[in-house]
């Protein structure tokens, strides 16, 4: 049981700069400076269904925010575990040195990865006449599963970066992307009640 217990704060330490990531982007997209700024990564043309590629909230602004918050807090976090000597605690160290240079590449790999495997899911609610922000809002077990799937599809990508960067087996893969969706939801809820966020 405590080796369990190990494994899963090893986890979650090891994602934990994509949460703090997510949190300072959605300070970010509050800033009247993102509103100067976003341009729809779809450039506000249509799919030949008539609607929208993925939605006026998947801007460049987003995806630029995503990857540098992403980075900042890898890079911090980084240096907070070199300097306490715990870096053997994240996975995202195993092989490599943990430096400035390496936090700030695998940050922003990281974050670039969370926002670009969004657009999938984003593509696949456009076409089902989910409008954006609206998953919980739809009802039936088309709104249960896209509600599974927002949880989840980015840690996909971010999955993918760190198993690149640090091989880390298959099931410990996919149990990354469960125990990412349940850190989504939790963190989604802390947002909410701190007003950063409006829904799940």
């Amino acid at each position: 049981m405590g080796h369990f217990i190990k494994l899963i704060g090893k986890m979650i330490l090891s994602m934990c700069s994509v949460v703090f990531g997510g949190v300072l982007n959605m300070l970010f997209v509050k800033t009247p400076v993102f509103q100067k700024i976003r341009y729809p990564i779809d450039g506000g043309r249509n799919w030949r269904d008539g609607r929208r590629v993925f939605g006026d909230n998947k801007t460049f602004a987003g995806l630029a925010g995503m990857t540098l918050g992403t980075m900042v807090s890898q890079v911090v976090l980084g240096g907070l575990l070199k300097v306490l000597g715990a870096s053997h605690l994240s996975d995202v160290y195993r092989r490599h040195e943990n430096t400035v240079r390496y936090n700030a590449l695998a940050g922003a790999l990281f974050g670039f990865a969370y926002a670009l495997f969004e657009l999938p899911n984003s593509f696949a609610k456009r076409r089902v006449d989910i409008r954006p922000g609206m998953t919980t809002k739809k009802k039936g077990l088309i709104g249960k599963l896209f509600f599974v799937i927002d949880q989840i599809d980015s840690m996909f990508g971010v999955m993918l970066v760190l198993a690149l960067l640090s091989p880390i087996g298959i099931l410990r893969y996919f149990g990354y992307i469960a125990l990412g969706g349940v850190i989504h939801i939790l963190t989604n809820l802390g947002m909410i009640k701190a007003g950063i966020r409006k829904n799940l």
